[in-house]
């Protein structure tokens, strides 16, 4: 007997003879479960047929009811996407489709079920159960004589088929071209909470593309800088809502097919930061990275005569996450250049010292700070020791006053 027809014991609706367990099956709310199917399958034969057969064999009507949600999660697989359902197909191995009539007729049972839980639509705990009410329809299947569903089956399986799927209406996934219209509006652009939410609920292939799309588009010099900046600002509202095998993958592409043993142009460790992909950079791309931007740092200067150039180089180190992903071998070279650029140096000489008693950066001072301060790793003991193997800092801080705004470094942190 072939997986998607329905077992009916001969003569069974003819007969109305009451199953003598009916009476707890109707105490224990399965025709509450019955009453959440949804309106579209509420009018259908099939359910009709499984509550009229509920009081007389709860076993044909368990496997009744199961049939319903395969028949309607095989519809939902279409509606998702037939592009969606191949991709996943061949991501995981799963038998290839190539037309609807694959889905609606050719799909076993267990390799669908497994499909609409790699598409995205039954979450693992979701997946788990169907596949228990599968079993359970087995059982009843081919042990028709010597296996009955007692009243834990009944609850258990309509409960499960109807909440996970008959009770919800098919998802209508997000598609590319949604994204695509908005960010290339000729104008700074959003995303809204309805579009943020279609993506949210979006199987993985799809979120991939939008993800990769986006990525590509903001790092695009064709692009216009409007659409690349609507880009990346898709990016950072998707970024939440993004699921970790999207930013797996996402990174792998990043490392083998962008950057290909070379290491990130500032505008790519930018994005990389804001999608999520910067953790899982390689560690050697990433260093060389932050080793070449200390160098910049140094050549600019932490001197406060270079403040015109402090605001965008102190904005790019921001951009790319702050002290928070740098190797720690390097990452004592930044700490002294911050401090070094806010402690600034003795003043109260020249023109425009006679009422300041501190010579520092008006634009890279308070940026400094605010990198430093928003590094939650950062301890007490770490800056200690940065500040006594500086000579440079141990120079200035003998001056009181710059004494005191190294002070203000240390008021940071709370550990000893």
């Amino acid at each position: 007997m072939k997986e998607n027809e329905i077992v009916i014991r001969e003569n069974v609706e003819m007969d109305f003879i009451e199953d003598p367990n009916y009476e707890i099956i109707q105490n224990s709310g399965v025709q509450n479960f019955l009453e959440k199917i949804r309106p579209a399958w509420q009018a259908k034969n099939l359910v009709q047929r499984t509550i009229k057969i509920l009081p007389v064999d709860p076993s044909s009507a368990c496997q009744r009811i199961f049939n319903a949600s395969i028949h309607d999660l095989r519809e939902k697989v279409i509606i998702a996407g037939l592009d969606i359902a191949q991709a996943t197909a061949k991501t995981y191995k799963l038998p290839p489709i190539t037309s609807e009539e694959d889905i609606t007729e050719r799909y076993d049972t267990s390799k669908l079920i497994t499909l609409a839980h790699r598409m995205g639509l039954l979450s693992r705990p979701e997946y788990r159960k169907i596949m228990r009410v599968y079993d359970i329809r087995k059982d009843l299947e081919h042990e028709d004589d010597e296996y009955e569903a007692g009243v834990e089956d009944v609850v258990y399986v309509f409960r499960t088929c109807v909440d996970i799927i008959l009770a919800n209406d098919p998802v209508h996934i997000i598609k590319i071209t949604d994204i695509k219209n908005i960010i290339e509006e000729p104008k700074p652009t959003f995303l809204d909470s309805a579009v943020i939410e279609d993506y949210r609920v979006a199987p993985t292939p799809r979120q991939l593309e939008i993800y990769q799309m986006l990525i590509s588009i903001s790092l695009n010099q064709d692009h216009p800088d409007i659409v690349r900046e609507n880009s990346y600002n898709a990016i950072a509202s998707l970024r939440p809502f993004t699921n970790r095998n999207v930013l797996l993958e996402a990174a792998s592409d990043f490392n083998d097919n962008r950057l290909d043993r070379r290491s990130p142009l500032q505008k790519e460790m930018r994005v990389a930061y804001v999608s999520g992909l910067l953790p899982y950079l390689r560690s050697a791309y990433k260093k060389d990275f932050y080793e070449n931007f200390l160098k910049k740092m140094y050549t600019t200067s932490y001197h406060w005569t270079s403040y015109q150039k402090h605001g965008e180089l102190l904005r790019d180190l921001k951009e790319v996450g702050g002290l928070f992903y740098i190797p720690e071998e390097i990452k004592q070279g930044y700490i002294e250049w911050l401090i070094l650029c806010y402690i600034g140096e003795p003043g109260e000489y020249g023109y425009y010292g006679r009422n300041r008693k501190v010579f520092y950066s008006n634009f890279g001072a308070p940026l400094s700070y605010e990198i430093l301060e928003s590094d939650e790793s950062l301890k007490r003991t770490i800056v200690e020791q940065t500040v006594k193997g500086s000579s440079k800092i141990q120079n200035l801080i003998k001056d009181k006053f710059v004494k005191r705004r190294l002070d203000d470094i240390f008021d940071l942190f709370n550990d000893n």
